[in-house]
């Protein structure tokens, strides 16, 4: 029975004018020899090829249009699946890379606004010297508020504010390093325990400070290393994900200075 349908099929298709009908008629009746036909039938279409050439062609025109469109949508399908996936692995992963800069910088500015804490007590106990020297004390006080009054997000950071932030830690940390050294000239001064709580304090703030900027630069060449590299690198350039500016060492400030005792 189903010989006869196929030839009936076939010898409908070889008349130009009834080409259309027969698809629709036997559509309906043997859907899946149409779809289907170069997945599941190829054997029945190479025995119905060799009874009637001229029907062959046909199966052979409908195997190929079948096959094509297969192929078509397997290069839609892979396009469509690189577009969605490729930018999805990354991602996350770059907001995260991301936010553990943010976090880094915010470790880094708590360790400064700590030392700049300390060094306002520090002002404050060596006040109470009537003799110190106060063009020291002034060039502190000075160098502590320039320094305080920039205050960077990390989203904040190009290489210009960086280095103005660099640069006001700098004169901080000069100004800090000369009042240490005038402070020894004043035996009386550096016997008070205030002193040398601030002094231990200090100490430990600076290594901190070491130890922020490290890890944010850490951070900061995860980021950018991850953002440059293939597929991220897509996924940044959709979102405009940018780089971030680490710290650059000044000659001679390749660490934080320390305070000396």
């Amino acid at each position: 029975m189903a010989v006869w349908s196929y030839t009936r099929f076939f010898n409908k298709l070889s008349r130009g004018k009834a080409f259309l009908k027969a698809i629709l008629s036997y559509a309906l009746s043997y859907p899946v020899f149409i779809i289907l036909s170069g997945i599941s039938d190829y054997g029945t279409y190479k025995m119905i090829a060799e009874w009637n050439y001229a029907s062959s062609k046909n199966v052979i025109f409908i195997q190929t249009k079948t096959k094509n469109m297969k192929k078509r949508f397997v290069y839609l399908f892979l396009i469509v699946a690189s577009t969605f996936l490729l930018p999805s692995c990354s991602y996350n992963s770059i907001i995260s890379n991301d936010e553990a800069v943010k976090k880094a910088w915010a470790d880094v500015e708590a360790s400064y606004q700590r030392r700049s804490d300390l060094i306002g007590n520090l002002v404050e106990t060596v006040k109470g010297e009537a003799k110190f020297e106060k063009e020291t004390l002034v060039a502190v006080i000075d160098a502590r508020s320039k320094a305080t009054s920039i205050q960077l997000t990390a989203d904040q950071i190009t290489p210009e504010n960086m280095a103005k932030f660099q640069e006001a830690q700098a004169q901080l940390s000069g100004a800090l390093s000369r009042l240490l050294v005038v402070s020894e000239q004043y035996p009386a001064l550096k016997a008070t325990q205030a002193f040398s709580d601030l002094m231990n304090e200090l100490e430990r703030t600076e290594n901190r400070i070491n130890i922020a900027r490290r890890d944010y630069n850490g951070a900061v060449q995860a980021y950018n290393t991850q953002i440059r590299s293939f597929p991220a690198n897509i996924t940044a350039g959709i979102f405009k994900f940018k780089q971030h500016e680490p710290f650059k060492a000044d000659p001679g400030t390749e660490k934080a200075p320390k305070v000396q005792f």
